[in-house]
């Protein structure tokens, strides 16, 4: 076998049919027909992966948002927690409330 017999690949010599009038224009046309078909459906993939993409990054974002706002309540709900002066007793004495710690020292 010599080299050139290693790279022929199908019948004849060639590697290919012969190809007449009619069938090599309906091949021609058929793969014409196939690629374009390809073409649209790839395009309409394109946009359907598009289109999901962003409605993913929409909600990401409302999530990092929410997550924002979450993180802030409870960084105000912790320094309100921490301020204990703010705080005043009260208690009922003869049926009257009577309040403690409400006088700022030095005034």
């Amino acid at each position: 076998m010599t080299q050139s017999d290693r790279l022929t690949f199908g019948p004849g010599p060639s590697g290919r049919r012969p190809a007449n009038g009619f069938v090599a224009s309906v091949m021609w046309l058929g793969g014409l027909i196939a690629t374009l078909a390809a073409m649209a459906i790839g395009a309409v993939l394109a946009v359907f992966t598009a289109a999901a993409v962003a409605v993913i990054a929409l909600f990401a974002g409302a999530v990092v948002f929410l997550a924002g706002l979450a993180l802030r309540a409870r960084r105000t709900l912790s320094v309100r927690r921490r301020r204990g002066d703010d705080v005043i007793e009260a208690r009922k004495v003869d049926g009257t409330w009577v309040a403690y710690g409400w006088e700022r020292p030095g005034r």
